[in-house]
C-alpha cells in the first residue's frame, strides 16, 4: 500500500514530467466529465460513471489497443 506521502511524490512526479500526446487527450475527456459535458459517442446522453469516462478517454486517445511485438 502506498503511503500518502508516497502517492504525493508520484502525482508530483506525474505533474512535472512531459505530457504525450495520450495523456493531454484523456486530461480533457477527463475535464469535460467533470464538467459533466461529456456525451455517451453522438447521442446526448452524458456520461454518469467515472469509469465509462476512463474507457472512452483511453479510447480517444488509443490507449486502449493492445500494442503488437
Amino acid at each position: 500500500m502506498l503511503t500518502v506521502k508516497g502517492l504525493r511524490s508520484r502525482l508530483k512526479k506525474l505533474s512535472t514530467m512531459k505530457k504525450t500526446k495520450g495523456a493531454k487527450k484523456v486530461a480533457k475527456v477527463m475535464r469535460e466529465f467533470k464538467k459533466g459535458e461529456l456525451n455517451i459517442g453522438k447521442s446526448a446522453k452524458k456520461v454518469k460513471s467515472k469509469k465509462q469516462a476512463i474507457a472512452i478517454a483511453l479510447s480517444e486517445a488509443g490507449m486502449s489497443k493492445k500494442k503488437k511485438k
